[in-house]
């Protein structure tokens, strides 16, 4: 070969100089050579030397028994390989053993047998499902909902009016075996569930109620029937929250809804303002009444004392009149006198002045007051 030398016994050993003769050697350095490095491995001969490693293995081949079990063998451990599966932190793993729950598993690293005998399904516990209903949304938030489903939030309130219902239902898995075995479509089922019973629950309700203060209430009742009856179907949902979007009449009479309640709000403006005005007048009534009733109780007491303050007079009197007669007579006499003549001008005349020249009949306080008179002037 022209690349041989002296010495050498490979392309580019030196056997004096230890080099070898193996095709991965190095260039001997010196002045004849050209720069030094590694060379690229002989495929051939790495194909040849794989065959003959083989062929030591199996002398017969893979047609003999020995290279059949081989083969074999290789087969089951890569069938046996494929039972290891990976459950993450959101997902559960149920494994199924001929298509029967088997068990459930946590989240990691996990092996089961290979398929056919088991299989495993990871359905993702921790995320929070919505179902929409009265409404399609077209995105994120309440912003982006742009079509009205009316066969759906169509509903019949208490008081025989239509109401349309928009409203949403967060639900997610808490028992992933119960989920996947115990409803055909569960997701399905929740829509139906929800609207049967928010529709049972509007038909309990006033619409103004609906409307105005008894919303949350709705939301939380709806949640807690909706969570018996998934409960009742052992679905393994947990419903998470009822979220009321919408509650107003139809489109097609909203206008002529408004005007009712504009009119309702007219005639509960009126009803406030006449029972403010009864609540004015008649407590007024009734003080004054209560008070011409106490003056007449009162008057009736005076009176009746005084009659009987009377009464007991004269009893008394009479009694003594009694228990002596002229005593009596003569006090009652003077008594009698004293009232009679107690503010009377009086002119009291001595009985031993009947020669005096004064005449009993004559009008003597008139005479002595206009001699009083002329005697002031």
């Amino acid at each position: 070969m022209p690349w041989s030398n002296q010495g050498g016994g490979g392309p580019w050993g030196g056997g004096n100089n230890g080099g070898g003769g193996s095709p991965w050697g190095k260039r001997p350095s010196g002045g004849g050579g050209g720069g030094g490095g590694s060379t690229p491995p002989d495929l051939e001969d790495v194909i040849r030397k794989s065959q003959d490693r083989v062929k030591r293995m199996i002398p017969g081949g893979f047609g003999s028994g020995r290279g059949i079990a081989i083969v074999v063998l290789i087969l089951i451990a890569l069938w046996g390989a494929t039972g290891f599966y990976r459950v993450l932190p959101n997902q559960e793993g149920v494994v199924l053993r001929f298509g029967k729950l088997h068990r459930t598993t946590g989240p990691g690293l996990h092996y089961h047998l290979p398929s056919p005998i088991e299989s495993v399904m990871t359905p993702d516990v921790t995320r929070e499902n919505r179902i929409e209903i009265g409404h399609r949304s077209g995105g994120e938030g309440r912003a982006a909902r742009d079509r009205d489903v009316p066969e759906e939030s169509l509903m019949i309130t208490g008081d025989e009016n239509i109401v349309d219902i928009d409203f949403t239902v967060f639900w997610r898995i808490n028992d992933a075996s119960a989920f996947l075995f115990n409803l055909q479509n569960p997701e399905q089922t929740v829509k139906m569930a929800a609207e049967s019973v928010m529709r049972d629950i509007v038909g309990r309700t006033q619409i103004q109620q609906a409307q105005t203060t008894g919303r949350k209430e709705i939301e939380l009742q709806t949640q807690s029937e909706l969570q018996g009856l998934m409960d009742e179907y052992n679905a393994g949902i947990e419903i998470r929250q009822i979220q009321l979007l919408k509650v107003d009449p139809p489109s097609q009479v909203i206008d002529a809804f408004n005007e009712v309640q504009r009119a309702k709000q007219d005639k509960d403006t009126a009803k406030n303002e006449a029972d403010a005005y009864r609540n004015d007048v008649v407590p007024r009534a009734r003080g004054e009444a209560a008070q011409i009733m106490e003056e007449a109780k009162a008057y009736r007491a005076e009176v009746v004392n005084r009659a009987t303050g009377d009464a007991n007079r004269f009893n008394s009197v009479y009694q003594a009149y009694k228990v002596s007669k002229d005593v009596t007579m003569q006090r009652i006499y003077l008594e009698t006198l004293e009232e009679v003549f107690g503010n009377v001008n009086k002119v009291i005349i001595d009985q031993n002045t009947e020669n005096s020249g004064v005449v009993p009949y004559l009008p003597l306080p008139e005479i002595q007051k206009r001699a009083k008179q002329g005697a002031d002037q």
